[in-house]
């Protein structure tokens, strides 16, 4: 990241702009930075001005205690506001959540595509949700960010002996290092369930994109985004999972972006 601008409550964020065009901001997931999302915006910044960032807590942005959702809003308004007062917005996992929540609070949303944006549309959804909450909050605050990384990790579907493996592994330090931020991404998940009431509110454009390799319930989620949404489409990307291929999400995201 070669840029940096202050966000409302004076919290510092890195940021990349690449192309020419129309405005995108791109909002990473869960456990990850704006890293994760660079390759998709090498594949948009033919067509569009494209703003890769990390997310409050992570890469090289900051921070500032205490945390809420709002503030995550706010620094989508902020790095609107650099892009030239208008952007649309792409979010992955629970980074759609946030890009969500962000177009139905009333910012310069032109278009919002979220892939796989894990609700759960399913009763339940939210007691899973609410023992992941509980279990997540007593280990960071005890200082077991392994422990929180594993609990995410459980909540993904990841299989014990693959958590064993990545525990053992190099890339475990910088799990643990952003862990904290898990935290945040729970925050911007509410209560887990299809937040169907809030994106009725939505008043632009919403692509919700699932994949056809992804398990059933990230379907039915995508699918009652796009129901919930009074301009909502729903796509399915043939045998794509949830390490969606950013060749195969380019072309969808341009043709909904550049319309």
């Amino acid at each position: 990241m070669d840029k940096q601008i202050i966000s409302r409550d004076g919290t510092p964020l890195a940021y990349r702009r690449t192309g020419q065009g129309p405005a995108v901001v791109l909002v990473s997931g869960a456990m990850s930075t704006g890293a994760t999302v660079t390759p998709l915006a090498a594949h948009l910044s033919d067509r569009f001005s494209v703003i890769v960032y990390d997310r409050r807590g992570r890469g090289a942005s900051g921070d500032t205690a205490p945390y809420a959702v709002a503030r995550e809003v706010e620094d989508l308004a902020a790095l609107i506001e650099a892009a030239g007062g208008e952007a649309a917005l792409y979010g992955v996992s629970s980074g759609g959540a946030l890009v969500l929540e962000a177009a139905a609070s009333g910012l310069a949303v032109r278009r919002a595509a979220v892939y796989e944006a894990p609700f759960a549309d399913y009763g339940g959804g939210a007691q899973e949700r609410a023992e992941y909450t509980g279990n997540l909050g007593e280990a960071l605050a005890q200082g077991r960010r392994g422990d929180a990384v594993e609990l995410f990790l459980r909540l993904t579907g990841l299989a014990p002996e693959m958590i064993a493996n990545a525990r053992r592994s190099p890339m475990w330090a910088g799990m643990e290092a952003i862990a904290p931020t898990l935290a945040y991404d729970d925050a911007v998940m509410g209560d887990g369930l299809v937040p169907r009431d809030r994106l009725a509110s939505i008043g632009v454009p919403v692509l919700a994109v699932a994949g056809g390799a992804s398990p059933e319930w990230l379907r039915r989620a995508a699918k009652a985004i796009a129901e919930s949404a009074p301009q909502g489409v729903y796509r399915v990307l043939e045998d794509q999972n949830h390490m969606v291929e950013p060749q195969v999400l380019a072309p969808v995201l341009t043709d909904f972006f550049g319309a």
